[in-house]
């Protein structure tokens, strides 16, 4: 199971920062980025990123300042091809969300099933609010 981690907010920025360069329309990257749903239910708030033909330990997921990032690397076939059509990405992606409020970072999950990433973001129940 791909194991969300906190990072460095500064680091987190600046990766949102090179996605949202790379999927402008304007600029050629090599990182692209995948379709991706987030959802909120009563208990948690849920991204779920459609990848088809990867393993679980080839994502990584983090955490910081409220933006979720989820990235990695799909490999291309190594045999050369003439493509008459050519429509699914390969190599790096990366995808971010914000997280609209504060979640339980140790209860989160996430899965890989059938093609798709899904991370679960437990909510912070009023209880667990630390006052300082």
């Amino acid at each position: 199971m791909p194991t969300v981690k906190r990072k460095p907010s500064a680091m987190i920025m600046e990766a949102r920062r090179e996605i949202l360069h790379a999927v402008s329309w304007q600029v050629r990257s090599n990182v692209w980025s995948p379709p991706t749903d987030e959802y909120e239910t009563e208990e948690a708030y849920v991204v779920r990123v459609e990848i088809a033909g990867m393993r679980e330990e080839d994502f990584e997921v983090l955490l910081e300042n409220d933006i979720l990032l989820i990235s990695g690397s799909r490999s291309d076939f190594p045999d050369r091809r003439a493509y008459q059509q050519m429509e699914i990405r390969f190599g790096k992606f990366a995808t971010s969300v914000s997280i609209p409020r504060p979640v339980d970072v140790d209860q989160a999950r996430a899965e890989y099933k059938d093609g798709f990433l899904t991370v679960v973001l437990p909510k912070v129940t009023p209880n667990q609010i630390k006052v300082e």
